[in-house]
């Protein structure tokens, strides 16, 4: 006769221990002390073994039946499997899950990474963890996480209109979770499944000048009769010939500058591909940094390019757009549309090979050979394109006229 629940209730404690079966292997084990247990006894591999349940009226009777019934599928597997183990096995993972949260996982990942990024690239990475990721899934087992649950997390800063940073957290958090794959503490990465799920923003380029605006920028730069420091207007004209990412310029220090060989060696950690670069100075762009040597030289600082406030800090990352604006092309140029004006203008008016300029611009090498080429290559014919480039500018100063022939 099977257990009711009424006979669970009032079965009362006595001197030794007693059982009232429920069928199957089920009982529900009474002790002297009043505690009642449900126990499922079982045969595996023809040894006689007990499951313990868990206590009543904890563990209902119905519930302690479903237990029994899962106990004995798993003895009818092919293999047969130990209920006994399995239980220790998903205490063991559960254990494991809540050691391993995202947020764990995610920590032990940036560290891992951290030599090999900037201090700035780390701090932005655990901002954008901290800020976006940590507060709606950090604390969730890493490995219970399903796609439906990463998009709801990323749709919240989609909300914000920040499309960049929700595509920028998704990649960090693929990465977190390839990293736990191959640490063991999930399965797969949930982030491969959301490809096409975010939104995002419609590129846009940075503001630029066409190539036959560039006297009239150079005749307000010459004019400055918006009165610019004179070390905003040479940095604004370094960034002309050297096409140099702004915070390249703004962040310049004296050590890197090799006035006797006319060379910058930008190092790695400023580098957006992070490998040092080279910069091959026309005498243009040595006689700025001569100039700029010249006003500050007295002074006890590592910049380039100072700031008016502060000889401590480098030039604020404004400066120049600043400028830019003041000198009355702000609607039409930014300091890194430089970068775009010099690729155009050298390859369609001077030119020179794009791989020979996009190297200058220190983009990633295309080709077959990609990242096998030494950054050095290439640095006689740079050092005559930046050349080139820089009495080409010089050239259109003349009443906004260029040479014919003369470049080529």
């Amino acid at each position: 006769m099977k257990l009711t629940d009424t006979a669970c209730k009032n079965a009362k404690p006595r001197e030794k221990p007693y059982k009232i079966f429920d069928g199957g292997g089920l009982y529900l084990l009474t002790k002297p002390n009043g505690s009642k247990l449900w126990r499922f006894k079982y045969r595996f591999l023809g040894k006689e073994k007990l499951l313990a349940i868990g206590p009543y009226p904890t563990i209902s009777l119905a519930e302690a039946r479903e237990t029994r019934e899962k106990a004995r599928k798993l003895l009818l597997k092919h293999p047969p499997q130990d209920p006994m183990l399995h239980k220790q096995e998903v205490k063991l993972n559960a254990i494991k899950n809540a050691q391993n949260t995202f947020k764990a996982v995610a920590k032990e990942w940036h560290n891992n990474q951290v030599d090999r990024w900037t201090r700035g690239y780390a701090q932005k990475v655990n901002r954008c963890l901290e800020m976006n990721i940590f507060p709606y899934i950090g604390n969730r087992p890493v490995a219970e996480i399903e796609p439906p649950e990463l998009l709801e997390c990323l749709r919240k800063i989609e909300k914000r209109g920040a499309f960049d940073i929700a595509g920028r957290a998704k990649q960090i958090c693929g990465q977190v979770f390839r990293y736990g794959v191959q640490t063991g503490k999930c399965k797969r990465d949930p982030s491969v499944d959301l490809k096409g799920a975010l939104k995002t923003r419609k590129t846009k380029h940075f503001r630029t000048l066409e190539p036959e605006q560039i006297p009239e920028l150079l005749s307000a730069l010459n004019r400055n009769e918006a009165n610019l420091y004179d070390r905003t207007i040479r940095a604004t004209w370094l960034s002309l010939y050297t096409f140099c990412r702004p915070i390249e310029i703004r962040m310049a220090r004296w050590e890197e500058v090799s006035l006797e060989e006319s060379i910058w060696r930008i190092p790695a950690e400023r580098m957006k591909m992070r490998k040092d670069h080279i910069v091959p100075l026309s005498r243009q762009a040595l006689q700025i940094f001569k100039e700029q040597k010249e006003e500050i030289g007295y002074l006890k600082t590592e910049w380039v390019f100072p700031s008016q406030i502060s000889l401590k800090r480098p030039m604020s990352d404004g400066t120049v757009n600043k400028a830019i604006k003041l000198l009355g092309f702000g609607n039409v140029l930014v300091a890194h549309g430089f970068r775009a004006l010099a690729r155009t203008t050298i390859r369609e008016k001077l030119k020179f090979d794009s791989e020979i300029i996009e190297r200058q611009l220190a983009h990633k090498a295309s080709g077959p050979l990609g990242e096998a080429y030494d950054r050095t290559q290439f640095i006689e014919e740079r050092t005559k394109m930046m050349q080139i480039w820089a009495d080409y500018l010089d050239s259109l100063q003349t009443n906004g006229k260029v040479i014919v022939g003369q470049f080529g």
